[in-house]
């Protein structure tokens, strides 16, 4: 049995992503942020020696940059998935090197809200960043209206193709 959804059912549930999109965002850019800060640059890069992740401070640097980019594009909703799959790669490689000595707990310095971060990204990485989202106006702004949105869904061009490619 096909089932279709109607506007307000699809639209109520991509209107379900901005909370998801803005938690995760805002979590992510802080983070970022905090490594990107000019006092806190040389403390960062001095831990990222100390855990075997050399050059220390290039490597923090470039992470704050993908944490802040992940952040900025899930709250407007552009570049979702790429940026999902940053916050999946930073927060893997925070567990691999914190977290997972100290357990699950997150009291006990413990890798439970990375987890939580990563559970998000994965369900953005899936879904995309949904109606509600530049992505989306962009989108349609490249379709056009009337016949020629017709002839740009049957044959897109480049960029329409790369916007639906990095959705």
């Amino acid at each position: 049995m096909l089932m279709v959804e109607s506007g307000f059912v699809r639209g109520r549930k991509d209107a379900g992503l901005i909370p998801i999109r803005a938690a995760l965002g805002a979590s992510m850019v802080y983070h970022g942020l905090g490594k990107l800060k000019d006092e806190s640059r040389e403390q960062h890069g001095q831990m990222f020696e100390q855990i075997g992740i050399r050059p220390g401070k290039a490597w923090s640097i470039a992470t704050g940059i993908a944490e802040v980019f992940a952040g900025a594009s899930a709250v407007l909703g552009i570049f979702t998935r790429p940026a999902a799959l940053a916050v999946l790669v930073t927060q893997a490689m925070a567990i691999a090197k914190v977290h997972a000595k100290n357990g699950y707990d997150i009291t006990k310095g413990g890798y439970e809200y990375n987890v939580a971060l990563m559970a998000i990204a994965a369900g953005l990485l899936v879904a995309g960043p949904g109606l509600f989202s530049v992505h989306e106006e962009l989108e349609c702004l490249a379709e056009g209206h009337g016949a020629k949105k017709l002839l740009r869904k049957a044959r897109p061009n480049a960029l329409l193709k790369a916007l639906k490619y990095v959705k």
